[in-house]
C-alpha cells in the first residue's frame, strides 16, 4: 500500500476500534476501506479480522469493571463462540470465493439494517429485561454459537447481534451486556485470526495498519465513545456500508 492508503486504513482502524467498543460494527469501516485501496475481498476480510483483534482486546479491557461477576457464564458462552468462529472461518476459506462476493453485500446490508434498528431493538430489550433468565439458558448459547459462525465468516455488526441476544436473555443492564459482548467478540475474532494466520493468505501491511488504529480506537471507544451522539455514529456506519455494497457489486 502507498503511504496515503496506509494512513487511510489506520484512520479506519481507529474508527473501527472505537465503534466496536461501543456498538460492534467496526468492520463496516475497515473492510470497505481495505477493498477501496485494492485488497482482494477475501484477503481483506481475513486481514481485517486479524488486525481488529488488538482493538477488541483494548475495548474489552476498558469495560473490565462491568465484567465483574460474569466469569462463569462468559466461559460457557466463550466456548460456543470459539466453536462457531472456527466453523465460520472454515466456511470463508473453503467455500468458492464467488460465494463470498455474493453473500457479503447481503451481510453488509443486513448489518446496516441492524445498526439502524438498534434504538428500537434496545427499547424492545428493555421491555423484556424483567423476564430475562439470569444466565441466558440453552437458547442463548445456541444464539451465541450462531453469532460465532457469522463472526468467523464476516464479523460486521457481530456486536449488534450479540447485544440483541444478550440483552434479550440476560437480566443485566446494557453496560454489562456491552462488556460481555466485547469479550465474546474478542474470542470470535481471536480464534478466527489464529485460524487465518495458520492457513489463509494474509496482507500483513493491512493487518498492521488496522491493528495500530484499532488499538487507539479501542481505548477511545471504551473511555469517551459514549459521548458520541448515537445517530451520527449510526449514520456514518450506514453510509460506509452502502458505499461498500456499491464497491463490491459494481467494482
Amino acid at each position: 500500500m502507498m503511504l496515503w492508503e496506509t494512513l487511510a486504513v489506520c484512520a479506519a482502524g481507529v474508527a473501527a476500534g472505537a465503534i466496536n467498543a461501543i456498538v460492534g460494527s467496526g468492520s463496516l469501516i475497515t473492510f470497505p476501506t481495505l477493498v477501496a485501496v485494492g485488497v482482494e475481498p477475501v484477503v481483506a476480510n481475513v486481514s481485517n479480522t486479524i488486525g481488529l483483534v488488538p482493538g477488541s482486546f483494548t475495548g474489552a479491557y476498558g469495560y473490565r469493571r462491568e465484567l465483574a461477576g460474569q466469569r462463569a457464564r462468559l466461559i460457557r458462552m466463550g466456548v460456543v463462540s470459539a466453536l462457531g468462529s472456527v466453523i465460520g472461518g472454515i466456511l470463508l476459506l473453503y467455500l468458492d470465493p464467488d460465494v463470498f462476493q455474493v453473500v457479503v453485500p447481503v451481510l453488509i446490508g443486513l448489518a446496516c439494517v441492524l445498526v439502524v434498528l438498534q434504538p428500537k431493538l434496545n427499547g424492545w430489550l428493555s421491555a423484556r429485561r424483567e423476564h430475562a433468565h439470569p444466565d441466558g439458558g440453552a437458547l442463548l448459547l445456541l444464539g451465541v454459537f450462531g453469532s460465532g459462525i457469522y463472526g468467523g465468516y464476516f464479523g460486521a455488526a457481530q456486536g449488534v447481534l450479540l447485544i440483541g441476544l444478550l440483552g434479550s436473555f440476560l437480566s443485566d443492564g446494557l453496560q454489562r451486556v456491552n462488556a460481555a459482548k466485547n469479550v465474546l467478540a474478542l474470542i470470535v475474532n481471536g480464534v478466527a485470526a489464529v485460524l487465518f494466520i495458520l492457513i489463509a493468505d494474509v496482507d500483513w501491511w493491512a493487518v498492521l495498519a488496522v491493528a495500530l488504529g484499532a488499538i487507539v480506537g479501542g481505548f477511545v471507544g471504551a473511555k469517551v465513545g459514549r459521548r458520541i451522539p448515537a445517530p451520527i455514529l449510526r449514520g456514518v456506519i450506514v453510509v460506509v456500508g452502502v458505499l461498500a455494497i456499491i464497491k463490491l457489486v459494481y467494482g
